[in-house]
């Protein structure tokens, strides 16, 4: 156990009396497609830049299995809601973030956190912030920018095989965020992820909508030259109208904003949302970048009686 985990440990199990403790909120993050939690190039490099701006904190990087190996396989083909399931069961057994933790999310793992959010939300998120996160899905095979281009070409195979084929769908990660606006029914009818936590479907889930609403802040970082999240508007909830691919619907023009599915509306106008735009392609961003646009949403602390 690392000594800043330790110190929380002891910050949360103590009993002080009647003097409150506090401590930096923790910080947990979970990677994108090809990816893994530990990376010294990717989630690796972002947990030591955290770890530089905001010293003493604890940061936690999610792993989907028992290896890096395990993680990235996972990225590509562990079903999503087996995913969620998973780190929901996980999180809750880090003693680390019992009184709650901020939250980021890089590409996929955007809208994985918001899942984790409206599904269990326990322990509880209080800034979620997605970096180019997929959130009304895609209609476009993403470009491979793993380290393995071998599991990359398969996922790319399989979507091409048809995204809404029962095996396809229970196989394959991206898939399950597919979001096809020629076969619109079809996409609510088969896809076993998205149109559900976007409470997408006639019967909607008032759970999503109040965890979600549970946030104190909901930061959305849309890649002004996207080339791998298609549209790019999808990381700021937009999507094509549908039955075409040209035209894209700003998000306070979609239903799920204007019929408020997912309490986003009512977020936005209690000025608990941030549409951040930067230029750059798909997670491309500098050091200087994230910590004058995302550490300011890290740098708050817990108290405890």
């Amino acid at each position: 156990m690392r000594i800043v985990e330790i110190v929380v440990v002891l910050f949360v199990l103590c009993v002080c009396g009647s003097q409150a403790a506090s401590f930096i909120r923790p910080t947990v993050l979970w990677h994108g497609m090809g990816d893994t939690c530990c990376y010294p190039f990717s989630m690796g490099a972002i947990k030591n830049l955290i770890e530089k701006n905001l010293p003493d904190i604890y940061v936690y990087s999610i792993e989907v299995g028992n290896s890096i190996e395990d993680d990235e396989y996972n990225s590509y083909f562990m079903n999503v809601n087996d995913q969620i399931e998973y780190v929901c069961a996980k999180l809750a057994n880090v003693s680390a973030l019992q009184y709650g933790f901020n939250a980021i999310g890089f590409s996929q793992g955007g809208q994985f956190l918001r899942a984790y959010v409206e599904r269990c939300n326990s322990p509880k998120v209080y800034n979620l912030i997605s970096v180019g996160g997929q959130h009304q899905g895609i209609f476009g095979i993403p470009s491979c920018i793993g380290v393995n281009r071998t599991l990359c070409e398969l996922m790319r195979k399989m979507l091409n095989q048809g995204a809404y084929e029962d095996f396809v769908q229970y196989h394959s990660v991206q898939s399950e965020y597919w979001q096809d606006p020629l076969k619109y029914e079809e996409y609510l009818a088969k896809n076993i992820f998205l149109p559900d936590i976007n409470n997408n479907l006639d019967k909607k889930n008032a759970t999503y909508k109040n965890n979600l609403l549970s946030l104190n802040h909901f930061a959305l970082v849309k890649f002004l030259n996207d080339t791998v999240v298609v549209p790019r508007e999808s990381e700021w909830f937009g999507f094509y109208q549908i039955g075409q691919d040209k035209v894209v619907v700003a998000v306070e023009n979609t239903t799920l904003y204007t019929e408020d599915w997912i309490g986003l509306k009512t977020l936005n106008e209690n000025k608990q949302v941030s549409f951040i735009a930067t230029i750059g392609n798909h997670l491309e961003f500098t050091d200087a970048w994230f910590e004058q646009n995302i550490i300011p949403f890290l740098n708050n602390t817990i108290t405890t009686a």
